[in-house]
């Protein structure tokens, strides 16, 4: 992959990748770059997709930085986890309880 590392920080909005289309901005959420953004052909990942490649972001220098970003990383991720599971379970104890209600109406209603 071409890449070019000036740390830029104005974009131009209209940045045109090597295969002329305009560039698309992105994050990178890797142990390396969390949260950097960067410029990369808009087709990423596709047959007819550049190499194009260019920071957006500055490299972050103190390695605190990269720690804390990675934390709160760690963080949200697990707090995601959790939320599925809340929901997961919500969704199981309504079906049940859906289930006790048509139970009991048709025995109410049978028997």
């Amino acid at each position: 992959m071409a890449m070019e590392n000036d740390g830029a920080n104005e974009v131009n909005e209209q940045t045109m990748c090597m295969c002329g289309r305009i560039a698309a901005m992105r994050t990178a959420w890797t142990e390396n770059n969390p949260g950097r953004r960067f410029l990369g052909c808009s087709y990423y990942g596709c047959p007819d997709a550049c190499d194009y490649f260019k920071w957006v972001d500055p490299p972050l220098l103190h390695p605190r930085y990269k720690s804390v970003m990675n934390g709160l990383l760690r963080n949200a991720n697990r707090e995601g986890v959790l939320e599925k599971e809340w929901k997961r379970t919500v969704l199981y104890h309504r079906i049940v309880l859906g289930i006790v209600v048509l139970v009991a109406v048709f025995v109410h209603y049978v028997l």
